[in-house]
């Protein structure tokens, strides 16, 4: 055997076990956020963030209002597209707590991180990561008015 046929036998062989490892990825980047209100220039973070990773050729899914599911549950379409996507960036913003549909996407992106090996990457966009992690400042308040209208149990998957 000569040295380019086994050069192409590995590559070959490589290519494909790779191809069994993995998912197929219909995009490269999920982007969840909470719509945030616009800039003076006109643009919003999440905004200038999807051209810039667009700009450099990556493939990106931002969900736009129509794409909304019913009673803060993200449509199975929009489920579909977070499950297709090799990477999710959530950017946590003050207001990102107090949108149900946000956590709940929030839900069904770590289910992802756990069940189909996809990087999530966090965001924070004008907010403590303590205040995450701790669910203190704007993320206390959020939780606090869930709890008057949800229940305990739909808190804790959150």
């Amino acid at each position: 055997m000569d040295s380019q046929t086994s050069f192409e036998d590995q590559y070959s062989l490589r290519l494909s076990v790779c191809s069994w490892e993995t998912p197929n990825w219909k995009y490269d980047v999920y982007l969840n956020s909470k719509n945030e209100r616009i800039c003076s220039h006109g643009k919003t973070f999440t905004d200038r963030l999807y051209t810039a990773l667009t700009e450099a050729d990556i493939h990106t899914f931002k969900p736009d209002e129509l794409q909304l599911g019913v009673d803060d549950i993200p449509s199975d379409r929009l489920l579909k597209e977070i499950e297709e996507s090799k990477i999710s960036i959530v950017v946590f913003s003050k207001e990102f707590a107090s949108c149900r549909f946000c956590l709940n996407k929030l839900v069904k992106i770590m289910d992802c991180r756990n069940t189909r090996r996809q990087l999530v990457l966090p965001v924070f966009h004008h907010v403590d990561p303590a205040d995450i992690r701790k669910q203190s400042g704007s993320f206390e308040a959020a939780f606090a008015r869930h709890e008057k209208l949800l229940n305990l149990e739909k808190i804790k998957e959150w």
